[in-house]
């Protein structure tokens, strides 16, 4: 493995933050969120404990993917603000001990670009894939080129993505498109990389995470080239920004981890098991779904017909590969994938998922709206590319932030027909202010939760983890002191402890601290969760009595 740089102290334990920035709040009432909206938030996130966020791409786009498409980097997108509100936003977060990441769009641009209207026209141009122009019909996934130049180009997501040139491991005199990625073009893309990043981390923000940071070097077998190319990023990053972070969207950790970044994030697709892990834990097959997904049952659903092992059994080889424990971060949802509350699964159901995410040894990871158990909205409108097929639209996952009880939540004072997207309808809905007020809320227990997982380490990434049982109820102990119950299964659930093991050892001897959670008790080398029960009991503490 290439020796690295250690990763920044911060980023060790950290709870991260995932804000989507047209959705979040709007500050001047033209119905999109915006940056100076973000800051006048971020209140919220220091009170919930969050160490750092990272944000949706916000730089100038079309929007044909919601940001994704990036017309020029080093400028900030008109609808989200200027570059003084970033560096505001920057500055008001570390004043509150919390840390800004952008998301860095590597692979492609916006067909908009200004290097790619110049290459449209540019035989001479590498800067993207082109062939030649020689061939009857352009080959597979090649889209023909829209100006002077002959060909056809090759896009890396949307026809509107065109991907840049970072070469190819394989390459074939019969397809002159195939260059080294030692050739031109990809040099000078390289080269562009450490621009861009240099330009936003001079500015103060904290790092990048990386978007298709796999898809770079293309026909890679094993993502070799692909890794040789992050290696030498990360070289340049530990020399000129030591303390600045790189996560990948990578969904394979053990891939990501040795190429150069700091962490991997788990995904719902990715890895020797197409996103399985993940998956696994919360897709209930509800909200985003992909036909080429297998149908099986998550194990946090009410019916306790799923398993921990694909996450376990992924995480533990991760382990074993990387050492230690690993940075991995484990997500409660994103912008591409449904959120916790989705389809059948009810706000009662959310705390026992949060009690898994926050005392697993990761690095958990709120996407906005999470911790109030906001829901995945069905039905809505594309929106900026949001719908990938029958059963997946993003657009669910992206709704406006709900802040209050107000009609439009105080997520903004345009008119509804003119918000980003519309707000979930349901009358019910959860907002940040009605939680606050309920020290009983789903709000207040993640609260508690972050707060534990601080003054408890063993709770925390590096704590050592062992398995009790994997069934229903989940049981494991962390850091040899702290006893985790989770039961997502509406019925109860006991399981009886290894009679050697420790931990029925202390339970025999009366019992544990409850640290937090409810529905869980301790008996003589037993564990009885009630429906939806967690609870975190400290084995190292004074017991409760005879």
């Amino acid at each position: 493995m290439t020796l690295h740089r250690p990763a920044p102290a911060w980023l060790a334990d950290a709870v991260l933050y995932q804000i989507y920035p047209q959705s979040f709040a709007d500050s001047d009432g033209d119905g999109i969120g915006d940056l100076a909206g973000i800051t006048e938030h971020l209140d919220h996130l220091a009170w919930l404990g969050v160490d750092a966020v990272w944000l949706n791409p916000c730089f100038a786009s079309p929007f044909l993917d919601a940001g994704y498409d990036v017309s020029d980097y080093l400028s900030i997108a008109p609808r989200y603000g200027t570059e003084d509100d970033l560096a505001e936003l920057v500055a008001q977060a570390r004043r509150r001990g919390i840390r800004v990441l952008l998301d860095l769009v590597a692979g492609h641009t916006s067909d908009r670009h200004p290097w790619f209207t110049a290459a449209a026209d540019d035989p001479a141009d590498h800067r993207y894939i082109w062939t030649d122009g020689s061939e009857a019909e352009p080959p597979e996934r090649f889209v023909r080129s829209p100006g002077r130049r002959p060909g056809a180009y090759l896009p890396n997501f949307f026809d509107s993505q065109p991907a840049l040139n970072f070469g190819y491991a394989r390459t074939d005199p019969a397809e002159p498109w195939r260059q080294s990625p030692h050739a031109e073009g990809p040099r000078a893309n390289r080269a562009e990389l450490r621009r861009i990043m240099d330009h936003w981390l001079g500015l103060g923000l904290a790092g990048f995470r990386v978007d298709m940071a796999y898809s770079l070097v293309k026909d890679d077998p094993g993502r070799r080239e692909t890794s040789r190319l992050w290696t030498e990023l990360r070289h340049w990053l530990d020399a000129a920004h030591p303390d600045a972070a790189l996560l990948a969207e990578w969904g394979d950790p053990a891939a990501a981890l040795p190429a150069g970044f700091h962490a991997d994030f788990l995904l719902q697709f990715g890895g020797p098991t197409d996103g399985r892990p993940l998956r696994s834990l919360w897709h209930n097959g509800q909200g985003t779904d992909q036909s080429s997904w297998p149908a099986a049952d998550c194990y946090f659903d009410a019916e306790a017909k799923g398993s921990p092992r694909p996450f376990l059994d992924a995480w533990q080889s991760a382990a074993r590969d990387l050492g230690g424990a690993p940075p991995i971060v484990l997500p409660t949802s994103n912008h591409d994938f449904s959120r916790l509350a989705c389809g059948p699964r009810t706000a009662e159901q959310l705390p026992c998922a949060f009690a898994f995410q926050l005392t697993w040894p990761t690095l958990p990871a709120i996407y906005y709206g999470d911790e109030i158990g906001m829901r995945y909205v069905p039905g809505l409108p594309d929106r900026e590319g949001s719908v990938l097929g029958p059963r997946y639209n993003r657009a669910g996952s992206r709704t406006p932030m709900q802040w209050d009880g107000t009609p439009h939540a105080g997520f903004s004072t345009a008119p509804a027909d003119r918000h980003y997207l519309p707000l979930d309808p349901d009358p019910d809905r959860p907002d940040v202010a009605g939680q606050l007020a309920d020290p009983d809320s789903l709000l207040h227990t993640v609260r508690r939760l972050i707060a534990l997982r601080r003054t408890a380490p063993g709770l925390g990434r590096a704590g050592a983890v062992e398995v009790l049982h994997d069934g229903y109820p989940l049981v494991y102990l962390r850091g040899d002191r702290y006893l985790v119950t989770v039961n997502p299964g509406r019925e109860t659930a006991s399981v009886a402890l290894t009679a050697g093991g420790a931990p029925a050892a202390a339970l025999r001897e009366g019992g544990a601290p409850l640290l937090a959670g409810s529905g869980v008790r301790l008996g003589p080398g037993t564990v009885t969760a009630d429906g939806f029960g967690w609870a975190v009991h400290d084995l190292g503490g004074t017991p409760q009595g005879g």
